[in-house]
C-alpha cells in the first residue's frame, strides 16, 4: 500500500514507536501514580519522560504544563469548556475542524457568543478582520494552525501577539502542525495548545494532550481519581494531575515519547523541508492532469502537504475507492469534519474533496504513483 492519508493519522510509525508500545505492555503495566511498587513507579516515570519531551518540543516553561488526553478533540473540549463562561465572546475562523466548531455551538446554547472570521485559502485569517471582531467581552481566540482540508497555514505568530496586546487568551489547534512545523509557545504567546499524538508526532492513536500556560486557571473536563489527595471530595487543584483523572494510557504515552524523540532527533526544520519537497512535487504533477482542480495555497506559498482536489465529473468518494481498490493507494474523500472550509471551497454539497496528505516518510515515487493513477482515472472519467 502507498499510504497518503497522514492528515487523518500517520502510517507507518518509526520502529522505536512499535517497540516502545510492546515494551510498555510487558514491563510498564503498573498503574501510574496509584501505587508505590516498582511497576507503578516505572509506569509513572515513562509518562513523565514523555511529558518532558513534549514540553521541550514546543518550548513550554516546564513539563507540568503538558496535560495528557486521548486525542486533540478531547484537549480542545477541555480548553473551551474549562475557560469559557456565560457572557464570554470567542473569535475563531471558517477553517476550523468540528472539534472546535461543535463545542462552540454547544457553548452558544449556554451564553457564549462566537464570531467566525473569514479566511483566505492562500494566507489564512486576516489580522485586520480579527482585530475588528474584538469586543469588550472577547475572552478567547481559537484558531487552527494548519487547515486539515487545504493545508493553509494561519498566521499564528501575529495572532498570538495581537492576543497578548489586547489581553485575550489564545488557543491553537495544532492537529496538523505539531511535529511538522516549529512551535514555540513562548515566542508565539500561546496560552493553550491542543495536539494529537498520532499524526505529526507519529505516536499511537488514543494519545494527545493540551499545553496549559502556567498560572492559567481552567476547570477540568473530567472529575475523579487522580492518585493524590484522595481524602478530598472535590477535585484537587494540582497540575497536571487534576486534569488527568483515571488511569492514563501508559503504553500509548510511552510510545508517543519515542515519536517525539524521533522528531527532536531528526529536527522539525528538516521534517518541514522534506515535506515541502513532496508537496511541491505533488502540486506540480496535479497541475498537469486535465479536469483536476486544486484547492488551497499555490505552489510557492507557505503550506502543509495536505492537498485537496476534485476531478470534474467524478465523485471524490468514487475516486478514493478506485485509488484504494485498483491502485492500493490510501487517501481520504469527503468533508473531513470541516464543513465551513468546504463552504468556502464550494464543495459542501458536491461530496467534498479528495484529500492527499503525504508525510516525510513518503518518497517521490509514492507521489509519482498517485499522479499516474489520477491521470488514468481522469482520462477514463471514473471506472
Amino acid at each position: 500500500m502507498i499510504y497518503l492519508d497522514n492528515a487523518a493519522t500517520s502510517f507507518p510509525k518509526p520502529e522505536s514507536v512499535y517497540l516502545a508500545s510492546d515494551y510498555a505492555l510487558r514491563n510498564l503495566s503498573g498503574n501510574p501514580g496509584r501505587s508505590g511498587h516498582k511497576l507503578s513507579l516505572s509506569a509513572r516515570n515513562a509518562i513523565e519522560e514523555t511529558r518532558a519531551l513534549i514540553a521541550k518540543l514546543i518550548t513550554a516553561s516546564k513539563p507540568d504544563e503538558i496535560v495528557f488526553a486521548k486525542n486533540a478533540t478531547e484537549s480542545l473540549n477541555l480548553a473551551l469548556k474549562g475557560i469559557l463562561r456565560p457572557g464570554d465572546h470567542v473569535i475563531t475562523s471558517t477553517l476550523e475542524h468540528n472539534s472546535v466548531t461543535r463545542p462552540l455551538e454547544e457553548l452558544k446554547d449556554h451564553g457564549i457568543t462566537v464570531t467566525k472570521v473569514h479566511c483566505s485559502l492562500e494566507y489564512g485569517a486576516d489580522l485586520n478582520a480579527i482585530e475588528a471582531a474584538i469586543l469588550p467581552q472577547t475572552k478567547l481566540m481559537v484558531f487552527t494552525h494548519v487547515s486539515n482540508v487545504t493545508g493553509t497555514v494561519n498566521p499564528i505568530y501575529e495572532i498570538g501577539h495581537l492576543c497578548r496586546k489586547r489581553g485575550i487568551l489564545f488557543l491553537v489547534d495544532a492537529a496538523q502542525s505539531i511535529g511538522i512545523f516549529p512551535i514555540n509557545v513562548q515566542d508565539i504567546n500561546i496560552d493553550l495548545l491542543a495536539f494529537p499524538g498520532h499524526k505529526g508526532l507519529l505516536g499511537p492513536q488514543g494519545t494527545g494532550g493540551l499545553y496549559i500556560r502556567d498560572g492559567l486557571e481552567i476547570s477540568p473536563l473530567i472529575y475523579g481519581g487522580t492518585g493524590s489527595q484522595s481524602e478530598l471530595t472535590h477535585q484537587p487543584k494540582d497540575t497536571p494531575g487534576c486534569f488527568e483523572s483515571g488511569t492514563l494510557n501508559t503504553a500509548g504515552i510511552h510510545a508517543l515519547g519515542k515519536g517525539v524523540q524521533y522528531a527532536l532527533d531528526k529536527g522539525i526544520n528538516t521534517i518541514q523541508k522534506e515535506e515541502a519537497v513532496l508537496a511541491d512535487h505533488l502540486i506540480l504533477g496535479l497541475l498537469e492532469i486535465p479536469r483536476i482542480k486544486i484547492y488551497g495555497p499555490s505552489l510557492s506559498s507557505y503550506r502543509s502537504t495536505v492537498v485537496s482536489i476534485t476531478i470534474a465529473g467524478i465523485d471524490p468518494s468514487e475516486c478514493a475507492i478506485i485509488l484504494d481498490n485498483a491502485f492500493d493507494i490510501a487517501v481520504r474523500a469527503g468533508l473531513h469534519c470541516a464543513p465551513d472550509a468546504h463552504t468556502i471551497l464550494g464543495t459542501i454539497c458536491s461530496g467534498g474533496t479528495l484529500r492527499i496528505s503525504p508525510n516525510h516518510l513518503n518518497c517521490i515515487s509514492d507521489i509519482d504513483a498517485c499522479l499516474e493513477a489520477l491521470k488514468e482515472i481522469s482520462a477514463e472519467g471514473g471506472w
